[in-house]
């Protein structure tokens, strides 16, 4: 089978290419499928470039998701011909993942792909969109509606971003876009975001812990100083679901905004999620995620595209989501 193989030099520098690799060093599991597409994620560039301490053992097959159809099933709950899906478990970090043309995992971290999803359109969405999903479940069950207001959307541009912006949309919410990439206006507002925000005016820290009510609700994959500034602008009572930390791990917030306006920070954990609220994500994909939207996020590529792509994201020059054909 053909992988796309990363190892690391006794100097510590590594390399990636893709190379023929025999089925019979696939790691232990229950399941193995033939994979038919997998995706770019953050985590995929780190694993692909410098590991950033992701990796653990080398040689090494990146790819966190992938989607396909079992061939070979210990499991009752699989059999062959069985469609597919997953995302993290650490699949592709500590364990080989999606970027070959075959994967073998435990059959926990497998999820049915939903009736009327296809394996493509699976990996368009991949760990982003599905943790985009996540962050929209959770805001809803903390009591966001589309009669609350506008919701603002960080990191717009990327994976999480664009699915995120695609769903509330579809949902009847107004969707305010940040992004730092004012060019891609029209990119967004084909997503459909009702407004674009730059993201100099969010990036500045203010002293005041409270600014105008202005956010029903957030999904915000920056974090950082724009995270603490955003709290600030939070309606009484709105969440946030923080998704990510490309602006830095540091919050430099006050508590103002939880004691005197009710806001709530809510994480979202995409990699161990129990199962019944990957299917009900998933689900929720599948129905709430315009498909025609999701076909203009899509960039596509080749195993052999990856170093290149890898590097490309970990700069934040990919916009939307690539879709890799792992066959082609």
């Amino acid at each position: 089978m053909r992988a796309l193989i990363v190892e690391k030099a006794e100097d510590g520098r590594t390399t990636a290419s893709v190379q023929e690799v025999d089925e019979g060093r696939l790691p232990a599991g229950d399941v193995t499928v033939r994979v038919e597409y997998s995706t770019l994620n953050y985590k995929d560039g780190l694993c692909i470039g410098p590991g950033a301490g992701l990796v653990r053992t080398y040689p090494h097959v990146p790819g966190v998701d992938f989607a396909g159809t079992v061939e070979a099933s210990e499991d009752s709950r699989f059999s062959p011909g069985d469609k597919v899906v997953l995302t993290g478990w650490r699949v592709g970090e500590a364990h080989w993942g999606g970027y070959a043309e075959k994967a073998r995992v435990k059959a926990d971290w497998l999820v049915p792909l939903p009736e009327g999803l296809s394996a493509r359109q699976a990996m368009a969405v991949g760990t982003a969109g599905f943790t985009a999903m996540l962050a929209i479940i959770a805001l809803e069950d903390h009591g966001l509606t589309p009669a609350n207001g506008e919701v603002l959307v960080t990191g717009a541009t990327g994976g999480v971003g664009s699915v995120a912006t695609a769903i509330l949309a579809n949902l009847g919410y107004d969707v305010a876009a940040v992004t730092g990439r004012p060019e891609q206006s029209r990119y967004l507002a084909a997503l459909g975001a009702s407004k674009l925000v730059t993201r100099d005016e969010l990036s500045e820290t203010v002293k005041r812990p409270l600014e105008k009510e202005t956010w029903a609700g957030c999904v915000d994959a920056v974090g950082g100083a724009m995270l603490a500034r955003i709290l600030g602008q939070m309606k009484y009572g709105a969440s946030v679901a923080a998704v990510g930390l490309a602006g830095g791990a540091d919050l430099p917030a006050k508590v103002t905004p939880f004691l005197l306006r009710g806001v709530n920070l809510l994480g979202i954990d995409s990699v161990m999620q129990p199962i019944e609220a990957r299917k009900k994500a998933w689900a929720r994909v599948a129905t709430d995620l315009p498909m025609d939207r999701l076909d203009g996020m899509i960039v596509e590529a080749t195993l052999d595209d990856l170093p290149k792509l890898g590097a490309e994201i970990l700069k934040g020059q990919v916009r939307g989501r690539v879709v890799v054909d792992v066959n082609a």
